[in-house]
């Protein structure tokens, strides 16, 4: 490419390197350091004026110092007369506060949107946003990939059974991710519900021949059953799917909206940092809904603390599907074994070249590169 620098921060080389493979061209020179007191420096190790530049940034365990890390080389381009600085960038991905949680919370996706434009960059592509209108925080435009196509590719090339599995999501935030990718597929969804804030209502009731009965009451439809049944003896035929899949798990409270059994499923979501809630809902569709396998797919791979560990613990899970948006460090890897990493660095690179070339990128939001 002509007239074009790419540069590579310090949280992601090993994407970066393989984005400048494809591009074929040479990440530029670009000193990066941090002074005794942890304060970043940053030294562009040639000329971008009247240059595109390209700065490509990861998301990483450390994101406020890669962040700033970041600010800092668009305002070293800036002021080296670059002719159009392009943040090719995940790291805004890690960012998912986007709304007032709480009254006196603060919209850390707009602070740090704000930060970016005053830096001066010019242009963003990211991938998979945790919510779409973050696009909206930005007075600069804003190229939001997906990952869905290639998670679809991969899906139909290494799940030769995937015609008859469901995707699932894991909350009802993202149902609408779920179902485009269902969409794609031409396979089912479910959805699965936790509610964290009710306790399953159980009464002890006692006739006047001292029988002891259990009345559990879930969506306001009673079963009763003697003590010494297992609840899962009730019958359920007039009941609804969501109903019946609830009085399995009723002590966790957590609702199927959907049909898994016999199936193989995909739970699917943009990332995964902890680990808990995936493996919870793995546990329910395997051990009380009969699915047949279950893989956990995210863009996203955070995958902070001991995530690793647990889900290869969980015999639940079969396969860990990630993109490669995250560094995840070789000794994590070393981990766990059923860990499956998607490379997406030829859909990032496609996209910097028609940016630089001034084409249309609407072609990859549905094509796997």
């Amino acid at each position: 490419m002509r007239r074009a620098k790419v540069f590579s921060g310090s949280s992601h080389p090993e994407l970066a390197n393989s984005i400048c493979d494809r591009l074929g061209v040479p990440s530029s020179p670009v000193v990066l350091k941090k002074f005794s007191n942890q304060e970043t420096s940053v030294e562009i190790g040639c000329s971008v004026r009247n240059e595109n530049v390209f700065i490509i940034q990861s998301g990483s365990t450390q994101i406020n110092d890669h962040l700033m890390e970041l600010l800092i080389m668009i305002s070293a381009c800036k002021g080296s007369s670059a002719n159009r600085i392009t943040g090719n960038m995940s790291v805004f991905n890690a960012i998912t506060v986007n709304k007032k949680k709480k009254y006196r919370g603060a919209i850390t996706a707009k602070v740090v949107a704000n930060l970016l434009s005053v830096a001066g960059v010019d242009h963003i592509i990211t991938m998979d946003l945790h919510a779409s209108q973050m696009q909206g925080f930005f007075n600069k435009p804003v190229d939001n990939l997906y990952a869905e196509p290639c998670v679809a590719k991969w899906i139909q090339d290494a799940v030769p059974e995937y015609i008859n599995g469901v995707v699932v999501s894991k909350n009802a935030g993202g149902a609408k991710r779920v179902t485009s990718l269902a969409d794609r597929l031409k396979i089912d969804f479910a959805l699965i519900h936790t509610d964290r804030t009710r306790e399953p209502r159980r009464n002890t009731l006692c006739d006047s021949t001292t029988t002891c009965v259990t009345k559990i009451e879930v969506n306001n439809v009673e079963i009763v059953n003697d003590m010494d049944d297992e609840i899962d003896d009730v019958s359920t035929d007039h009941l609804t799917d969501s109903t019946a899949s609830i009085i399995s798990d009723a002590e966790t409270n957590i609702t199927l909206v959907g049909d898994v059994e016999g199936k193989v499923t995909f739970i699917v979501d943009d990332m995964i940092d902890s680990s808990g809630s995936f493996i919870a809902a793995a546990n329910h569709l395997m051990n009380k809904c009969n699915a047949k396998r279950v893989y956990v797919i995210a863009t996203h791979g955070i995958l902070s603390g001991d995530s690793l560990k647990e889900i290869e613990g969980c015999r639940s899970i079969y396969k860990l599907v990630v993109t490669n948006t995250f560094p995840i460090p070789p000794d994590k890897r070393h981990q766990i074994s059923k860990l499956v990493i998607i490379d997406i660095s030829a859909t990032l690179a496609e996209a910097i070249r028609r940016t630089h070339n001034g084409e249309s990128i609407s072609y990859l939001f549905d094509t796997a590169i």
